[in-house]
């Protein structure tokens, strides 16, 4: 999907439940930040919103954007509190961690900056719009297709994320699509923190420990091409499916190149970043979801989306980070 589809179809659908305001000539200051693109998946992330600005750039003399990433969850309360004395209009956030940027993003949303949280929702909810994947989505749509393709039985090894909520989202609604699977059988299910170097390390251990594996849910695409590799240096023949989640560039040109054990992943799209990014412009406008005006935030649940070899051409953009 490129950018400019991403954007047309962000500002159509505030068009279609906006609430306009009266109109202004002001300009706007709109601040993004996001953790730092230390795997993939935040790689894809970081280079949505710089997209995404730079276009939105183009499109709308009247706003500014300052993108700025962090490697912990203590710099992004940096980042934030320094976009704030910059005379924030928007922010825009992914918190590296929603425990540590609760206070701040609390701060922002109640000083009147339009507040638009990605993807890791806070306990206390502080923002105008809350947009994020649907994660017991990505685990059940993974869940399903794993089962049809095992023809109902097997033996699977599963590789989760680090112990944050969106990971047991998606973990807890996988086990349970498999729990109608009697005779599928899910030998161990260990944590990689979606670290690639883990992965691999799990994934070797795991194979060690246990003879017969039919197929792995990796739950992230890095974490897939981990596995992949383990299977493949340890010559396990009997690995026939691997599965993973995010929709990653590198795993979808395995699954548009027929690969034998690649064959499938679910949408986590990181351009959800560029559909927040418009959705701050319109809401800086005065063009805000529903009934946000009145306090009442909006949620935006990206569906989960299976790409295999019959749409995979749909998912194909090879110029985009992830």
């Amino acid at each position: 999907m490129t950018i400019k589809r991403v954007l047309k179809q962000t500002a159509l659908t505030a068009a279609l439940v906006a609430t306009p305001l009266a109109a202004s000539a002001e300009e706007y200051h709109i601040g993004v930040t996001v953790p730092s693109a230390d795997h993939g998946w935040t790689a894809g992330l970081l280079w949505w919103a710089q997209h995404a600005t730079e276009e939105l750039a183009e499109k709308h003399d009247d706003v500014s954007f300052t993108v700025l990433s962090a490697s912990s969850g203590t710099a992004q309360v940096s980042n934030v509190e320094d976009l704030m004395i910059r005379d924030l209009d928007a922010l825009v956030i992914l918190p590296h961690n929603p425990a540590t940027l609760q206070q701040v993003i609390t701060e922002a949303y109640e000083s009147g900056i339009y507040t638009v949280v990605v993807d890791r929702e806070l306990e206390e909810p502080s923002q105008d719009v809350f947009l994020a994947g649907d994660n017991p989505g990505l685990g059940e749509v993974a869940a399903r297709y794993m089962a049809e393709e095992l023809g109902g039985e097997g033996n699977i090894l599963v590789l989760e994320g680090p112990p944050i909520p969106i990971n047991s989202q998606r973990v807890e609604a996988f086990n349970a699509v498999m729990a109608d699977y009697p005779d599928i059988n899910i030998l161990d299910s260990q944590a990689t923190d979606w670290n690639p170097q883990k992965a691999l390390s799990v994934t070797e251990d795991l194979l060690g420990s246990n003879p017969q594996v039919d197929a792995i849910w990796a739950g992230d695409d890095d974490v897939l091409v981990s596995a992949l590799r383990a299977v493949e240096e340890n010559e396990r023949d009997d690995v026939k499916l691997i599965v993973g989640g995010g929709g990653s560039q590198q795993v979808i040109e395995m699954i548009r190149n027929d690969h034998p054990v690649v064959r499938g992943t679910v949408t986590y799209p990181p351009n959800m970043i560029a559909s927040a990014i418009a959705l701050a412009v319109h809401g800086v406008k005065g063009e805000r979801l529903g009934d946000m005006y009145h306090g009442v935030p909006s949620r935006v649940i990206l569906a989960a989306d299976l790409i295999t070899g019959g749409n995979v051409e749909e998912f194909y953009q090879p110029e985009a980070a992830y």
